[in-house]
């Protein structure tokens, strides 16, 4: 499995699209906002790729100048993957 944790330090997003995800995070309900971006509920470890999947995609959409792009989404997407990613075991953890 690779690591999660070190994709998501290393994304570079802007500035104020991070904020606004940061700030989203407090508002966040697993049960009502994950089932909004994914099929169904799985474990972390199979939302964060459908998640980094799904963003990555609004990045070319944002990027191209797409008229499709909608960045309320693409916060919504960030708050979830954010959230999700801090429900993942740690790496070596027992």
């Amino acid at each position: 499995m690779s690591d999660f944790r070190t994709v998501l330090a290393n994304l570079r997003r802007p500035r104020l699209l991070m904020h606004a995800a940061r700030f989203g995070l407090g508002d966040y309900r697993r049960d009502r906002d994950l089932r909004r971006l994914v099929r169904c509920e799985h474990s972390p470890e199979r939302t964060v790729p459908n998640l980094l999947d799904q963003e990555e995609e609004l990045v070319a959409t944002r990027v191209r100048g797409d008229a499709a792009y909608s960045v309320a989404r693409h916060i919504d997407v960030l708050i979830a993957l954010l959230a999700e990613a801090r429900l993942l075991p740690r790496q070596g953890a027992v």
